[in-house]
């Protein structure tokens, strides 16, 4: 199901897999990694305890907000983003990276 508007999913110490879209508004988080495997529109958090290896993935990057171990940033913040397309969110030396998927 889609993740709506308001709603909140937690993994505690695993990952998480959406399998639908996450609309604005609505929040995913993990200790580990986050998979939407659908638009994801709303705000994705991965390593919500301070994992650095943790990242967050979506088959299609929308996110109003970003964020692996602590590190985050919002869309209007993302220059030059892989917005529409497949991409993942990841630490590089401290600093939060977007990067587009291959096909």
């Amino acid at each position: 199901e889609p993740v709506r508007s308001g709603q909140q999913i937690y993994a505690e110490d695993s990952d998480l897999i959406v399998l639908a879209a996450v609309s604005p508004g609505a929040e995913v988080i993990a200790d580990g990694c986050v998979h939407v495997y659908g638009p994801l529109r709303g705000r994705a958090i991965a390593g919500a305890r301070g994992d650095q290896s943790a990242r967050v993935f979506a088959r299609r990057f929308e996110a109003e907000l970003v964020a692996v171990a602590g590190i985050y940033t919002v869309a209007e913040q993302i220059q030059g983003s892989p917005r529409g397309e497949a991409a993942q969110a990841l630490l590089r030396d401290g600093k939060l990276s977007i990067e587009t998927l291959g096909s």
